[in-house]
């Protein structure tokens, strides 16, 4: 098909903005983990799109206005593969939730102009987090405006139900269920001690007589 000329005057929509999605190892582990959990959690929801690092373009026509969240949460869209969030050929839905997490990297004149964006393309949950001073703050857009939440220990998130819980050492993470967030070694972990666990039970259920597969 000939390209007509509104296709060839569209801008070019990148699926990467070169930037480097993590500085260093504790700031990679968090996006990971923040990531790779609240996909788990919503596993069975068929419209709820959890994404990393992924590139979000607000409005067609203005490739330069773009922005990479760490985590990004998206309510009333199907999963699958995007090379980047265009959010016209999305129904016009945006992300209602984002994360950030800082790295030692991060200058203030970065994090503002993110806060801008966040602020202006309607973020309804905005949470930052610094896993190295463990310092975490939460924004709530409200009256138009993105504004902060008081006490983020023991806050829940009002769209995701999980709660912050920085009473300790660092920031941990409680699912609905009051499951913390875990790291891909800590689930691989739990995964095995339950296997273990289950082929003693098989064991002495066969000691005793009885067909654990009965």
């Amino acid at each position: 098909m000939k390209p007509t000329r509104s296709t060839l005057e569209e801008p070019l929509y990148l699926d990467c903005d070169g930037q480097r999605m993590s500085d260093n190892t504790l700031q990679f582990l968090w996006i990971v983990m923040l990531q790779t959990n609240l996909d788990a959690m919503y596993r069975l929801r068929p419209d709820v799109f959890v994404a990393g690092d992924l590139l979000w373009y607000p409005a067609r026509g203005l490739h330069r206005v773009r922005m990479a969240p760490d985590v990004m949460v998206v309510f009333g869209r199907p999963k699958g593969y995007r090379g980047s969030y265009k959010q016209w050929e999305e129904e016009d839905v945006g992300p209602q939730v984002v994360f950030e997490v800082l790295s030692p990297g991060n200058r203030t004149e970065e994090m503002d102009r993110k806060f801008e964006f966040y602020e202006t393309h309607r973020v309804q949950e905005y949470y930052l987090y610094d896993p190295h001073g463990v310092e975490l703050s939460g924004w709530l857009h409200q009256n138009g405006a993105l504004e902060p939440v008081a006490a983020m220990n023991g806050w829940v998130s009002p769209r995701l139900s999980i709660r912050f819980d920085m009473s300790g050492p660092e920031l941990v993470v409680y699912r609905p269920d009051g499951q913390r967030f875990s790291t891909f070694v800590e689930l691989q972990q739990q995964a095995e001690d339950a296997k273990q666990r289950a082929e003693q039970l098989a064991a002495k259920l066969r000691a005793l007589g009885v067909d654990p597969d009965a």
